[in-house]
């Protein structure tokens, strides 16, 4: 039972029982703790319309309020502000509610993210991308609402070519399995090959004398890499089974990492598929005048009026773009799956552009469902020692920082003897449990639009506002409940102040969950645990909550909901909660 909703209700009664009032918007918050309160009523948009002083509209809210049921055992006025603090009576009540499950499905999302390149493996920016979209995803499921989790797969053009052309190079016919490496990993390392010599060759241009714009096109590899991605599109045979081959080590690399995140998806859509659809569109676009071609043959869409630029469609030589298979991947996502609430797609800030012409190109089209499309941009990922560069190798890898914070997990619980009675099984599980509720809290508490430096020494600190905090709280709780006296007779009960601040906390989290939903946000999720878990840590540290009285069955019972919370709340992040710690 939501303490919020109960007084809302009850105003929305007050203002329509005395004044006739069918409905006005008015805000709710948590009393700032300058201030003697619980909640605090904001009175400013009623006093206009009720023409009474503030002090006179809180005196008949509270009597209202009181008049239905005993619920506010004080209150105070501070100018427009109307602070109100509950009876405990009205607070065992809330505690003691059923909360009830709306199981009832309704509309339906579907959830792009990921959708990775098969010329590297997944790396830190990934794992943001993979992790925001995972959560929201929980999120959208916990509200109640459908969702279909999906990525486009980036498996063709010029970066794809590079790879493969330089495996063809150096490769020596070698495979992931030979040099004892994971797919993924096996084809990056040829994308950074390529790089490697692509550079080489252009400082020998230039040192031949020509400009470093010419050499960048005149490369030998470059021009190699280029005369491949037109056998591709010609289907040559040969160059279309090595495609198939160097993808499909990726692909089980990629699904290796998926699994140690705890992440899945609910179908694959292929760009070497959907660009095919991207090109019919676009060639439609152009006989309707929707679009328009330049005299070197390429086709373009004009936004300048609509405060863009012109925007770059099929090339000259008839090869597609990036934004060409997004619109058959649009086109192809919506044709499977019609009756779409919406589609959210999950990428870095820096495609904000691309995703703002993408939406009003397909709304030119003239597809209707063009309005139910949705950008849900990130800051980028940092790293201490600066920014990571995919071509120059210089990225943290997902599979080794994932291996990295496990490492980091099981040093310090044996550090802190924690784990001594563990089987090795349970140990390692531990330590896996650990360190991705390490990685994924502290890539996630921080809200999706801002930049964030990654530091694995600090998120996986067992203090703070970190994922191993709240775990360690959580096996705490486990712990205190296996000691419950089952006295649930808590009518004569008088709470403590810690005690009435858990409650309302706990009642606040449906319209959080709401709010995470609405704003693709799950930074609200986790902001919301960490405030609950120190109002608990801080309960607990300050009260007895053993013994024979019923406040302490109270206090057990009290603790045994912060722990369903957390682990609620933690579940929509996508982390795990050990029993045990």
């Amino acid at each position: 039972m939501n303490i919020e909703n109960i007084l809302r209700k009850n105003i929305e009664e007050y203002l329509l029982d005395q004044y006739y009032i069918p409905s006005l918007n008015f805000d709710i918050s948590r009393t700032k703790k300058d201030f003697v309160g619980h909640l605090t009523i904001v009175l400013f948009p009623l006093i206009p319309i009720i023409k009474k002083s503030p002090s006179d509209i809180a005196f008949e809210i509270v009597n209202f309020l009181n008049s239905k049921s005993e619920i506010i055992q004080d209150f105070n006025v501070i100018q427009g502000f109307l602070n109100i603090s509950f009876k405990d009576s009205f607070l065992i009540s809330v505690f003691d509610s059923e909360k009830k499950e709306n199981k009832n499905q309704k509309e339906l999302f579907l959830i792009e993210f990921s959708s990775p390149n098969t010329n590297k493996p997944l790396h830190l920016g990934h794992i943001r991308n993979i992790l925001l979209g995972d959560s929201v995803s929980r999120i959208f499921q916990h509200n109640s609402i459908n969702v279909h989790k999906t990525q486009i797969i980036n498996d063709r053009g010029i970066h794809i070519c590079k790879s493969m052309v330089a495996w063809i190079k150096f490769g020596n016919d070698s495979s992931p399995e030979s040099e004892g490496l994971k797919g993924d990993h096996f084809v990056g390392k040829y994308y950074v090959k390529y790089n490697e010599e692509f550079d080489r060759q252009v400082k020998q241009l230039v040192l031949n004398g020509f400009s470093e714009d010419e050499a960048k096109k005149n490369a030998q590899i470059f021009i190699e890499a280029q005369e491949m991605l037109l056998k591709w599109e010609a289907s040559d045979k040969d160059v279309i089974n090595l495609w198939k081959k160097m993808n499909s080590w990726v692909y089980e690399g990629f699904d290796q990492t998926y699994k140690k995140l705890n992440v899945d998806f609910d179908s694959m859509y292929y760009e070497s598929n959907t660009y095919l659809t991207g090109k019919d569109i676009v060639l439609e676009g152009l006989s309707k005048d929707v679009f328009f071609k330049k005299e070197d043959g390429s086709i373009w869409v004009d936004l300048t009026s609509q405060g863009l630029d012109e925007k770059l469609l099929l090339r000259s030589d008839g090869t597609s773009v990036y934004i060409t298979q997004d619109i058959g991947t649009a086109y192809l996502r919506y044709k499977d799956h019609p009756a779409m609430k919406g589609m959210i797609y999950t990428t870095g800030n820096e495609q904000d552009y691309h995703f703002d012409v993408l939406f009003k190109v397909i709304g030119l089209i003239g597809y209707p469902w063009s309005s139910k499309l949705k950008h849900l941009s990130y800051g980028m990922v940092d790293l201490p020692s600066g920014k990571m560069k995919s071509r120059e190798g210089t990225v943290v890898d997902a599979d080794d920082l994932i291996d990295q914070m496990v490492e980091k997990a099981k040093s310090i619980s044996e550090s802190l003897g924690k784990t001594n009675n563990y089987s090795d099984r349970k140990k390692n599980d531990l330590y896996k449990t650990i360190a991705l509720g390490a990685l994924k809290y502290h890539i996630l508490k921080v809200d999706p639009k801002k930049r964030i430096l990654f530091d694995p020494n600090e998120s996986i600190d067992f203090n703070g506002n970190t994922g191993p905090f709240i775990q360690y709280t959580y096996a705490r709780i486990k712990s205190l409940e296996k000691k419950n006296n089952n006295n649930q007779d808590f009518s004569k009960v008088n709470l403590s102040e810690k005690e009435r601040e858990i409650i309302i906390i706990l009642s606040q989290f449906d319209l959080i969950a709401r709010s995470a939903c609405k704003n693709l946000n799950p930074a609200l999720i986790a902001n919301y645990i960490y405030e609950l878990v120190k109002s608990y840590n801080s309960f607990y540290q300050s009260s007895t909550i053993l013994g024979n009285k019923p406040i302490n069955s109270f206090r057990i019972q009290l603790s045994s909901k912060v722990g369903e919370q957390i682990k609620t709340s933690m579940e929509l992040l996508g982390i795990d909660m050990p029993e045990r710690m």
